[in-house]
């Protein structure tokens, strides 16, 4: 059986100014799977996450969307059937969360909104009854990234992006939210692309890892992969900055 490809990128470039953000990317993301973006800062990952629903758009490349060429698609449509998670959270903080997290379903006027978010908010470990009234600043900062991975599932999407969405937790809150990631993709099979700084949170999450830097991909492969057959100094340099052995 083939595999299918959801996401692909291929030969992506894109300058801010004088900055080369992507240099000749490409990347496929299978069904079902998640895909971690890992490298410095600058190296281009945010920049690639965000060719996918076309928040930004390439200089030259091509960018397929199960199988569609994104240029050729609405951009807010685009982004409206893709689950996306920003490190912030990005939730409205005048309206309260059952209204943040049924945000998309009543942008794309699907029926039973409010019974939607209430399902993505329990989906996230977070009970409707005590949770949907309050704002978000009645939240701590975990509880904030709940209702914000909450408003990615709303709408049921195939897809979802997530740019270091656990990265600014203290690391307890982190764990929890790392198990419940795993525990969603496990229930509801969406395909993900996760961007992260942190090595041992890509190898813990993801499927493959992708290995930015500059604006390039070094390495594509599983963890066990990046650990026994390292493609270049800098993948060998950050496990070892890591402390990731073989």
């Amino acid at each position: 059986m083939a595999l299918e490809i959801t996401l692909r990128a291929t030969d992506l470039s894109k300058r801010f100014g004088a900055v080369v953000a992507l240099d000749g990317v490409s990347l496929d993301v299978l069904r079902g799977e998640c895909v971690a973006l890992i490298g410095e800062s600058g190296s281009g990952k945010t920049t690639l996450l965000r060719c996918f629903n076309r928040m930004t758009d390439p200089d030259g490349g091509r960018v397929l969307v199960d199988g569609a060429d994104a240029a050729g698609l609405d951009p807010i449509a685009l982004r409206r059937r893709v689950g996306y998670v920003p490190q912030d959270g990005g939730l409205l903080p005048h309206w309260r969360v059952r209204r943040n997290v049924s945000l998309v379903p009543w942008l794309r006027d699907l029926p039973d909104r409010d019974a939607r978010a209430d399902r993505a908010l329990g989906l996230v470990g977070l009970e409707p009854a005590a949770f949907s009234d309050r704002r978000p600043r009645e939240l701590s900062g975990g509880q904030r990234q709940r209702v914000a991975v909450a408003r990615a599932l709303a709408a049921d999407p195939d897809v979802i992006l997530l740019d270091e969405p656990f990265g600014a937790l203290d690391a307890i809150t982190r764990a929890e939210l790392q198990e419940t990631f795993l525990r969603l993709r496990g229930e509801l099979r969406f395909t993900a692309v996760l961007v992260t700084h942190d090595l041992h949170e890509a190898m813990l999450l993801a499927d493959r890892i992708a290995v930015m830097r500059q604006g390039r991909v070094e390495q594509v492969g599983t963890s066990t992969e990046l650990r026994t057959v390292p493609a270049s100094a800098y993948v060998r340099d950050l496990l070892r900055r890591a402390r990731v052995t073989a």
